[in-house]
């Protein structure tokens, strides 16, 4: 059998070639090639490794006629044109753990050169300033912590400031208590945070959800003299606040290594005395490019020689006699996960799924994969039907399968229960002539397809709502492509699933909330 190829395309350490001799794969490095140049090479390799120079494009992938897996050493996989692969076929995989340490001793190390002033102190002295009465430090001892994100790498910053004797709170909706017990930090809600906080540290995905989580409101909301800290993702700090606020002295300091806009050749937080900013290198230590090259030719050697799976961000463990049976309740398993993911505000302690009729004969874990990822996604941007699983255990959350072979209503059902510090959440849904469709929310029964924009109102079942809510969209210019209905009974509680062709804004979200006798008011995207 000829031995699989791997051309690695940019700079790697030499062990990870190495890696791929000792395991009888043929690894060709040719690094700085232009897009021509792979072009014309790429046919006759089955394994692509990169780093982020080089670009997996479409027409790259589809250049490759071979290639079964590409591996990027690292975390971010902007470079790389996932839905292109996955439509040929190519599985995509990344090395999420390789940088952890050495990103978290990166916020550490902010942590320090802010209390301390070291860059403005070591710049004044160079120029023989001696300046020692103007650069009066705080000590990080006895101080609290405030960690968003618990993930690996917030885990692992909380450790070290722990061994530092500091206190350390943190808010992440997907801890749960025995996790944050195990760990050692107070798990708490973000305003919570804020206002105790002497020390504010990032360690979240960039989403929706975290998009200017410190947004200028919640700024204002800290104490005098916070040191804010973000070597995770540019966008989660709203920095035109953030320097105001730095040059009128509530904020006492910020260390950045990341940045809404990069490569980041003017920002308006540079020039600020009490700003530390470096050009993203959460990962760049020697030791960290050497643990994720190492594990990205453990990985597509383990996939090239054996098939086994390891961080892949598109590719289910389906086999090709169950992928036409499982395809329509994947979708399914995606759609009832996203909708519960976008409904759900608080910690997650446990998710149930349960499988009824004909579906629960079938290999159900790629659903359970793809209904965990839909839930954690709106909090977890880069997490896909392989990684959620371990996500999930890795915060704590417990998750539990059910079968019933008889559904008393469908061929299949799908319920998904979410248990949260506040009560409990189920959706159900089955498969009808081969589309999801919705078919329970809060017990309640109706049905309903999926729009890409939808709106979900839990309300009390009175006389005039659904004229009010018509107007209300009219007056805003979105038009209504569905109307599902599901109620207890007259009067009594109701909710309404409408698809829409224009997903509502804030503004339109407030006045609907606001219409009488509205429990609740939501926009969901699909």
């Amino acid at each position: 059998m000829t031995a699989p190829r791997v051309l690695i395309a940019d700079s790697l350490s030499p062990a990870a070639v190495a890696i791929f001799t000792a395991r009888g794969v043929q690894a060709d490095v040719k690094t700085g090639l232009t897009k021509a140049e792979l072009l014309e090479i790429i046919g006759d390799y089955d394994g692509l490794a990169v780093r982020s120079a080089t670009k997996a494009d479409p027409e790259v992938i589809a250049a490759a006629k071979k290639l079964k897996v590409i591996g990027r050493a690292g975390i971010g996989v902007d470079n790389v044109n996932i839905p292109a692969a996955t439509a040929a076929g190519v599985v995509v995989m990344n090395t999420p753990f390789g940088n952890s340490i050495t990103t978290a001793e990166h916020a550490i190390a902010m942590m320090f050169a802010l209390a301390r002033q070291l860059p403005a102190a070591d710049a004044s002295t160079q120029l023989g300033k001696w300046e020692k009465n103007r650069f009066m430090g705080v000590e990080l001892y006895a101080k609290t912590l405030g960690l968003i994100g618990a993930g690996n790498i917030g885990s692992i910053v909380a450790d070290r400031a722990l061994g530092l004797k500091m206190k350390v709170v943190a808010y992440d909706p997907f801890l749960s208590p025995e996790r944050a017990v195990e760990i050692g930090v107070e798990k708490v809600e973000l305003d919570e945070l804020l206002a105790r906080a002497d020390v504010i540290t990032l360690h979240t995905p960039l989403t929706d959800k975290t998009r200017n989580i410190l947004s200028r409101e919640n700024l204002q909301k800290t104490k005098k003299g916070v040191l804010i800290v973000n070597c995770a993702r540019g966008g989660l700090v709203d920095e035109v606040a953030l320097r105001e606020l730095l040059d009128n002295g509530h904020v006492g300091g910020a260390g950045f290594d990341v940045f809404t806009e990069e490569p980041a050749k003017t920002n308006v937080l540079f020039g600020s005395d009490k700003v530390v900013a470096t050009p993203h290198l959460g990962a760049s230590t020697s030791e960290a490019q050497e643990n994720v090259a190492l594990q990205v030719a453990e990985q597509m050697s383990d996939y090239l020689l054996t098939g086994a799976v390891t961080n892949a961000l598109n590719s289910p463990s389906i086999t090709a006699e169950e992928a036409p049976k499982l395809k329509p309740f994947v979708a399914l398993a995606e759609k009832i996960g996203a909708m519960a993911g976008q409904m759900v505000d608080f910690g997650i302690l446990a998710i149930d799924i349960a499988y009824e009729g004909e579906v629960s004969n079938l290999n159900v874990k790629p659903l359970t994969s793809a209904a965990l990822a839909g839930i954690l996604k709106p909090m977890l941007a880069e997490i896909n039907m392989v990684s959620a699983p371990a996500v999930a255990k890795e915060r704590g959350i417990t998750v539990s399968e059910s079968r019933q072979e008889v559904s008393p209503t469908y061929d299949s059902l799908m319920r998904i229960t979410v248990t949260t510090e506040k009560g409990k959440r189920a959706f159900a849904g089955t498969v009808i002539a081969g589309a999801p469709r919705v078919v329970e929310v809060k017990g309640m029964e109706l049905d309903a397809g999926f729009s890409p924009a939808m709106l979900y109102i839990n309300n009390l079942d009175k006389p005039g709502f659904i004229g009010a809510l018509g107007m209300l969209l009219g007056e805003a210019g979105v038009n209504i492509a569905t109307f599902n209905l599901g109620r207890v009974s007259a009067e009594e509680d109701a909710i309404a699933l409408v698809g829409v062709d224009q997903a509502p804004d804030e503004t339109l979200l407030a006045k609907i909330q606001a219409l009488p006798h509205v429990k609740e008011a939501r926009a969901l995207t699909f």
